[in-house]
């Protein structure tokens, strides 16, 4: 099983050469590759455990969610915190109600069942939306709105399909604790992550280690007590380890720059693995006595609840016509809604395994349908942004001790005062370094007659207070340029 799992983990990484050559989301070839080998396909390796699937993907989701949370800005969060939490809460509720009503009306289904399947559905995957979010240049307001509603409205989706599989089963609950649960979960989960945020800050100022393993352990740690607290005390602990990684993200501490490529690394293989067995998982030919229902399901969700649950949230807010059919069109299903489909099973409510194939093909369909073709309708919508070009190299500064200086990378303008100057003649302040750039993927080791040059980029060693100042001297544009050319260094500056 090791053997078998690390084999198409290394295929699944070099899979995606491929996949970017031909503009295939990694999410379709990390589904495809475990259809492939599975059952249904060479039969190289069955699984069929839906309960370690759920465990599992519990465990990765936590990464996942934290990370999540971990790259996002503060200016990001506050820019779509409105609609994000409409659509995490409102949203949810709304596609619960009007797809099973639809579900009961077109079906046959009993409404209670109708709702049940409504709710495991309803909520958006924060994995697969950022998998394709993260790899597209897709404009910030909008990836942001759909990342975090993403990882904000599985505890909403949670509750209500807990509240229809037990009246399914013939419980009902007190509709004034289900409300008090709700509200409990959410704002339970983020004071805990604030909490665990400020003593993961305090534990890694004062950890003083000269063995940076010793850091990425502690991160570990951290994320995984947080949600366990958070689950000890009746909250939300993915809202927990979101907002954790969130307030983490956007403060300082230790050995970050590190600690933030670790997680890169941790992110990629919870993303590959967690869609690698998601594809083993399916069988195709257990879709042959549900496929017309999951259609059903899929085609009312993808082309009228959704759209309409989107255009309800995001009027109070200032959205364009083409922002909210982007933003209905990335309401992408994963592996929240596979694991909830293992409930009604719990419950005795699904012997013959039908409703979590229902749910299965319809998330099957919106990741082949809407992951495909979320980068394509972002570029005809004309909401991408342009791709910068990344180095080969990464230069960090490791400090045992709380510092007020840090390492950050600038990319040099055309047409800007740094261009065409030396580095003794930018007039930069006393305290700040240039340690090295990068100048056609080779890395150069300045000197103060080193020639700067339009796309260099700098690796620059400065106070946090002077980093805003020493970007704006190096990238303001040159007087002698046109009007319309300062223009243009100033929009791709601000970018």
């Amino acid at each position: 099983m090791i053997f078998f799992f690390a084999s198409i983990v290394i295929v699944a990484i070099f899979s995606t050469k491929i996949t970017s050559r031909f503009g295939v989301p990694v999410l379709i070839a990390f589904l495809g590759i475990g259809l492939l080998v599975g059952g249904d396909g060479l039969d190289l390796y069955r699984f069929s455990n839906a309960a370690a699937t759920k465990r599992i993907a519990d465990v990765l989701l936590i990464f996942i969610l934290f990370i999540g949370g971990f790259g996002t800005k503060r200016e990001a969060l506050r820019a779509v915190a409105g609609p994000a939490l409409a659509l995490s809460t409102f949203g949810i509720a709304m596609t619960t109600g009007l797809l099973g009503f639809l579900v009961f009306w077109t079906s046959g289904y009993s409404l209670t069942y109708s709702l049940m399947i409504a709710a495991i559905i309803s909520s958006t995957d924060a994995a697969a939306v950022m998998m394709v979010t993260r790899e597209n240049p897709i404009r910030a307001r909008i990836s942001s709105t759909l990342e975090i509603e993403s990882a904000a409205n599985d505890p909403l989706a949670i509750i209500l399909t807990l509240a229809f599989v037990q009246a399914a089963a013939g419980k009902s609950a007190d509709p004034w604790l289900f409300g008090l649960k709700i509200v409990w979960e959410l704002a339970g989960g983020i004071l805990v992550a604030y909490a665990g945020a400020r003593a993961t800050r305090f534990l890694f100022d004062r950890l003083e280690s000269e063995n940076r393993g010793y850091y990425y352990v502690l991160i570990i740690g951290a994320i995984l007590f947080v949600y366990g607290l958070a689950e000890l005390a009746r909250a939300n602990g993915i809202v927990a380890v979101f907002f954790m990684g969130y307030w983490l993200g956007n403060s300082k501490f230790v050995c970050k720059q590190g600690v933030s490529n670790f997680l890169e690394g941790i992110s990629a293989f919870a993303n590959i693995a967690l869609f690698l067995m998601l594809g083993l998982l399916a069988l195709p030919h257990n879709f042959a006595g549900v496929w017309k229902e999951g259609l059903l399901i899929a085609v009312l969700l993808i082309f009228l609840v959704r759209p309409i649950a989107v255009l309800v949230c995001t009027l109070p807010f200032k959205y364009s016509l083409e922002e909210r059919a982007f933003i209905a069109w990335g309401g992408l299903k994963g592996a929240v809604p596979i694991v909830l489909a293992s409930y009604p099973a719990a419950y005795g409510l699904d012997p013959q395994g039908s409703t979590f194939n229902i749910i299965f093909f319809v998330v099957l369909l919106s990741c082949l349908a809407q992951g495909s073709t979320m980068a394509p309708i972002a570029r005809l919508l004309k909401l991408t942004v342009p791709t910068k070009p990344r180095s080969p190299y990464s230069v960090e500064l490791h400090s045992l001790r709380e510092s007020d200086t840090e390492m950050f990378e600038l990319r040099i303008l055309p047409g800007s005062h740094a261009d065409g100057r030396c580095i003794r003649e930018l007039g930069l302040p006393n305290e700040v370094l240039i340690s090295s750039l990068v100048r056609n993927e080779k890395i150069v080791l300045p000197k103060g007659s080193t020639l700067v040059q339009a796309d260099d980029l700098l690796f620059v060693l400065a106070p946090s207070a002077k980093i805003v100042e020493v970007s704006r001297i190096l990238n303001e544009p040159r007087k002698e340029l046109s009007e319309s050319e300062i223009q243009e260094i100033e929009i791709e500056s601000r970018r």
